[in-house]
């Protein structure tokens, strides 16, 4: 990915990406803003805030699985830079409804009946708004990249995106729920103005009416789509990580207060840490894979992710904070004797995530038709979602069953196994009748 920061100087890439990144922004800035206020203002309670933070997950997600069909369709059928410009024009609209909510709440004004409900749906728009853009992000860059450019641009993307959400989570944890109401408003504006740059990416394929049916739409789409086995088991492979990904993001603000003792802003430096740990990662696999599309490196790179996590839960469990009821400041928390190998083990878990992930993607936009490749997005994007609200109701469940929010690490750690699993399936999927190395596939094949 090293080699392709030309792209950033190329219009063909530039504007998608500043788009992108501020999508990824403000989507982090507003959740993140929400969830900390009402974890940290509102709730006393381990199981309540959970509870919230899965909530909030849950509806953020589940337009994905309702509505990807559709983006998928109009992103293969529709110029995709369009609809760009269309979604992010709504943006503005979904964040004035949104931060007008959170001034609500910052003022105590009818907080559970009006401020948070406008929150909840400010938030099932923005996912509205990201099902969307979701397909297009990475379907138009086969369409504006030389093929030996794919791979680099999609870890840019990645390695932008998470780094769009370590700037939105910083935020969120440190400046006053006011501001961030503001600093949504404003955000939006800009990603409208980006998303004018962005070049024609006309459909390769003659427009077909669209199946407005959710559901039918959705298996129709799912059916057509995994008929490639390497396709197949990369959205497997990838729905389980972000199962994975939504039980932690869940697990980390009550984590933070309940069982470490630490403040909101040690809350958003977990999720900081994580995104850059997937920006890393998303680096590193590209820079060992030199522009070669291959999952060659994503089961070590799963399985190292669950050793980190357990690593991460030992180390939770030897913490025994001193703050006499208090929640420890930042200052207080990177004092402690345990911080460095905390924080040094969670981005270990997010190393290994981004170098997981990231080939995986490509997958899906280097082996089908260009002009399938919106709706291959799209079908991964229904299969992550239904996974990620899959895993955001296992965590109620485990909260509803008094299971420690500590405990719940040990079920994130488990899964890495079924996803390493998946991706060692894609690897030799990928190797018959290509050369991937006699002894490289034999060694794969012993395991």
């Amino acid at each position: 990915m090293i080699g392709s920061t030309h792209l950033l100087r190329r219009r063909r890439f530039l504007p998608l990406f500043i788009t992108q990144l501020l999508g990824a922004f403000n989507d982090n800035l507003f959740k993140n803003a929400m969830v900390l206020f009402v974890v940290y203002s509102l709730y006393n309670s381990e199981a309540a805030e959970a509870k919230f933070s899965a909530i909030a997950s849950a509806v953020f997600i589940i337009p994905f699985f309702l509505l990807s069909a559709l983006s998928g369709q109009l992103a293969d059928m529709r110029d995709k830079a369009k609809i760009i410009r269309i979604v992010k024009t709504c943006e503005i609209g979904i964040m004035i409804v949104g931060g007008a909510g959170l001034l609500l709440a910052w003022k105590g004004i009818e907080t559970g009946t009006i401020a948070i409900p406008m929150m909840l749906l400010a938030l099932f728009a923005m996912g509205i708004h990201s099902t969307f853009f979701g397909p297009i992000k990475y379907a138009i860059l086969p369409q504006h990249l030389h093929d030996d450019e794919v791979l680099g641009g999609t870890g840019l993307v990645e390695a932008g995106t998470y780094l769009a959400v370590l700037a939105g989570t910083i935020l969120a944890g440190w400046i006053d729920v006011r501001w961030a109401a503001f600093g949504v408003v404003f955000t939006a504006f800009l990603g409208f103005f980006s998303s004018r740059q962005v070049p024609p990416a006309p459909p390769q394929i003659p427009a077909e009416r669209l199946d407005l049916n959710p559901f039918t739409a959705s298996f129709r789409l799912i059916r057509s789509t995994l008929h490639d086995r390497r396709v197949f088991l990369a959205i497997m492979a990838i729905s389980c990580f972000w199962t994975i990904g939504a039980v932690l993001f869940i697990q980390f603000p009550p984590l933070a207060k309940n069982v470490l003792g630490a403040s909101k802003e040690v809350a958003s430096l977990f999720l900081v840490m994580f995104s850059v740990g997937i920006a890393i990662g998303s680096i590193a696999i590209s820079a060992l894979l030199k522009g070669k599309v291959s999952a060659r490196y994503s089961p070590p790179s799963v399985i190292a992710m669950a050793l980190f996590i357990v690593a991460f839960y030992f180390v939770c469990r030897q913490w025994q904070p001193d703050t006499a009821g208090e929640l420890m400041s930042v200052r207080e928390f990177v004092s402690y004797p345990l911080t460095v190998l905390l924080l040094l083990t969670l981005l270990g878990v997010a190393i290994a995530g981004g170098m997981f992930v990231v080939p995986l993607y490509a997958f899906l936009t280097t082996f089908v038709d260009k002009a399938q490749t919106a709706r291959t997005i799209a079908a991964n994007n229904v299969i992550n979602s239904g996974a990620m609200v899959v895993g955001a109701l296992m965590a109620i469940v485990m909260n509803l069953a008094g299971v420690p929010i500590l405990e719940q690490l040990l079920f994130s750690a488990a899964l890495s196994v079924v996803s390493a699993w998946l991706a060692h399936l894609l690897f030799l999927a990928e190797c018959e009748g290509a050369d991937c190395g006699r002894a490289s596939l034999a060694f794969w094949r012993r395991g």
